[in-house]
């Protein structure tokens, strides 16, 4: 379980790049809302620890666990299903002082569990029986967490399944025959949700329109969230107004950025540190999914290229996906901005999963 490793190999540069970038979200969420700030440091607290221990147990023994961890996710998918709803949603299981999102687990369990899947089956990839049973595997924890409702986290859990599928050597041809099903499929997908929105069935058609058309009076008030985070990035200008501000014009100060601890720490960032915080926080994302990308074209096997570009995937897509509805890019979707946002349950997985990263650069290989 444990090797005799070179220190020389271990990437502290990667742990700098977290540290100060989770410091900087502290910082924000104490100005976005203070009551939960203390949580954030615990929680960092509680990630440095399983990091720096993960990242000393060989990754090879964690994948034959595979099974184990996959079921223990579906269960816990199973069980916050039967809890208490919390805006209109079941995501959660209340443990007291703190709360558990499984669907932030499945994320991890899913770069685990298929690490091992395509590394046990790498001279078949492009079978029939090993794509197929990639999807019918994925297909459960996908249709737990959409049942939740969530359906950002079933997004971005699904590209994270799709990047690991790909890198593990999947043929061009079939890539391009899944995108050009994908593609009929999806605007057939697109057409019913807009179907159901349309008669109050489906809460997505408004997300949808308010974001296509956001002066329309009809979405205006949907579009408010959106369009007050892009007011807010915008008034920081360059420097930012600076945290626990007082300034009468601030749009959190006002109240007008809902969720601004979580989905919309971004726009606090933006307001308070201005383009040169907002700047650096992604230039920090950006060095983290770098260097994910650096260990793994080192490592010593196709499991770990796969822990390390999943790893990369959940940072960066996730990173991006958050920043475009932010900056009205996107449309609006709640989905956490890695290592900033406010909660314990994606910040500590996060942490758990560079602890991976962090193990497959010490084995690496020698050139």
């Amino acid at each position: 379980m444990f090797k005799q490793y070179h220190i020389r190999n271990y990437h502290f540069q990667l742990i700098v790049f977290i540290v100060i970038l989770t410091s900087i979200g502290i910082m924000v969420i104490g100005s976005a809302e203070p009551s939960v700030q203390r949580k954030q440091v615990i929680g960092m607290a509680i990630g440095m620890v399983l990091m720096l221990i993960t990242s000393l147990i060989d990754y090879s023994f964690i994948l034959k666990l595979r099974w184990l961890i996959y079921a223990a996710v579906l269960a816990l998918l199973v069980l916050v299903l039967s809890m208490d709803e919390h805006k209109g949603a079941r995501r959660w299981i209340d443990l007291g002082y703190f709360t558990l999102q499984p669907s932030e687990l499945a994320k991890l369990a899913i770069v685990l569990f298929f690490a091992a899947y395509f590394m046990k089956r790498e001279e078949r990839i492009n079978s029939v029986r090993t794509i197929v049973g990639a999807f019918v595997i994925v297909a459960v924890p996908l249709g737990l967490i959409l049942k939740e409702p969530d359906t950002s986290t079933t997004i971005m859990t699904g590209i994270i399944f799709i990047t690991l599928l790909f890198i593990a050597g999947l043929s061009y041809k079939i890539v391009l025959t899944v995108i050009g099903i994908s593609v009929p499929v999806g605007v057939i997908a697109v057409s019913y949700i807009l179907k159901l929105a349309q008669t109050g069935e489906d809460y997505r058609f408004g997300r949808i329109m308010s974001w296509l058309y956001p002066t329309d009076p009809k979405w205006s008030d949907i579009a408010a969230q959106q369009q007050n985070s892009i007011m807010a990035i915008g008034s920081g200008q360059l420097w930012g107004k600076g945290l626990n501000n007082s300034v009468a014009t601030s749009m959190k100060n006002a109240n007008y950025i809902i969720e601004p601890q979580t989905d919309f720490i971004f726009a606090v960032a933006g307001e308070e540190l201005g383009f040169v915080g907002t700047l650096s926080i992604i230039t920090l994302l950006f060095l983290i999914v770098i260097e994910c990308i650096l260990i793994a074209r080192r490592a010593k096997d196709l499991a770990g290229r796969l822990i390390c570009c999943g790893i990369a995937a959940l940072v960066g897509f996730q990173s991006f996906i958050n920043i475009c509805v932010a900056t009205g890019l996107a449309p609006n979707t709640g989905i956490p901005l890695p290592f900033v946002s406010s909660g314990l349950s994606s910040l500590v997985t996060l942490y758990v999963g560079m602890g991976l990263v962090l193990n497959v650069g010490l084995q690496a290989e020698k050139y």
